[in-house]
């Protein structure tokens, strides 16, 4: 049997009604998610933070030089996480720093790690606006 034997059967009557009330629904839930996750990720890319590292020097069993650039949103205070590690990738040392506002969107820095066991490389795990 098709669906319009059963409904001339049992006296249904599809309304259009309805369905395009549903629809109306569906496609407002739709723009509203679409407008959420939109304005979601512009949020995030307003702070987001690139660090790249240009270079790293084991100056000693105790030291690591790092040095690196960063691009941020002009006129906001950074701070960034810096890390030297061993053969092993086990962290031997790491240092906080944090960099004053300033009008320009990319920087450069060098900085030096304090470790406490000779470290092969040296690296910015992560920056943050503060």
């Amino acid at each position: 049997m098709t669906q319009q034997m059963l409904d001339e059967r049992y006296g249904r009557r599809r309304s259009g009604g309805r369905r395009a009330a549903g629809w109306i629904v569906v496609g407002a839930v739709a723009v509203g998610l679409i407008g959420w996750v939109g304005w979601g990720t512009v949020a995030r890319s307003i702070d987001e933070i690139d660090d790249d590292l240009t270079a790293f020097e084991v100056v000693d069993a105790h030291t690591v030089s790092v040095t690196f650039q960063i691009t941020s949103p002009p006129g906001r205070g950074v701070a960034c996480v810096l890390e030297a590690q061993d053969e092993e990738h086990g962290i031997v040392g790491w240092r906080v720093v944090e960099y004053p506002a300033v009008d320009s969107h990319a920087r450069a820095f060098s900085e030096e790690i304090p470790t406490v066991a000779l470290a092969t490389n040296g690296l910015v795990n992560s920056c943050w606006v503060t």
